[in-house]
């Protein structure tokens, strides 16, 4: 018994001891808590990972852009003070964690992850009133409004090319969308680019992908965020037909 004990204690230290090794400079923070520290901090070293094609139509003020899937992105890093706190993002969250955690293991002291990353903040950004109009990216909500009234009934799906569960679902997606054009049974599948639709991203709150969303009568009667199978989608179809 004793021994079976110290090994479940052995497996136990080297479980949390481990996990806790490698997160002890990474904090993972919500929209406000990431926007309070920045704004505490006089000249904060924010980075954002994702590609430069998704930084350049819109980023967080002073951000600079460190693409995480570049082979010179530990040589860029190097370049910031280790000793003052690094703050990341990326557009949903998994990039940032996973660059953060290098920068962990480069020596740097505190790393402040934004949650959720730029999708959150946008659709916390769009929650609150704001007296400056803000440049349409993509379709603009009247677009999408008469889009919508070109069918009785409307799937949308909102994805993107770095998005892992996209891509999974692309094919399947793409040979739906082809045979409800066949069918011409007033039931469409659009497809929306969510880096170059960013003005109905944040109109719908989006803040995760994959998205469906299907629309009967221009309201939404049905909404899945992240993977979803094609036999639970034909299902969702089947039911509205």
């Amino acid at each position: 018994m004793k021994i079976f004990k110290f090994f479940i204690a052995i497996l136990c230290f080297i479980n949390f001891g481990c996990k806790g090794q490698t997160s002890k400079n990474i904090t993972t923070v919500s929209v406000s808590e990431f926007a309070q520290a920045l704004n505490a901090d006089k000249n904060p070293q924010l980075i954002d990972v994702r590609t430069p094609k998704e930084y350049a139509p819109q980023h967080i003020d002073n951000a600079i852009n460190i693409n995480w899937n570049d082979a010179a992105f530990t040589e860029n890093i190097a370049k910031f003070d280790k000793n003052k706190t690094v703050y990341v993002y990326c557009l949903a969250g998994s990039r940032s964690l996973q660059a953060a955690t290098k920068i962990a293991e480069m020596g740097f002291t505190k790393i402040i992850d934004l949650k959720g990353g730029i999708l959150k903040w946008n659709a916390q950004q769009a929650s609150q009133p704001s007296s400056e109009s803000e440049k349409i990216i993509g379709i603009c909500p009247q677009e999408y409004t008469e889009m919508l009234k070109t069918n009785k009934k409307t799937i949308v799906n909102f994805h993107a090319e770095w998005c892992a569960p996209c891509k999974i679902m692309a094919p399947y997606l793409l040979k739906i969308q082809k045979e409800l054009s066949a069918n011409k049974a007033g039931i469409a599948l659009i497809r929306y680019n969510a880096d170059e639709h960013k003005t109905m991203m944040k109109n719908l709150k989006i803040d995760e992908l994959p998205v469906i969303l299907i629309y009967e009568n221009d309201k939404i009667v049905y909404r899945h965020n992240g993977f979803l199978r094609e036999a639970d989608l034909r299902k969702q179809i089947n039911s509205i037909k």
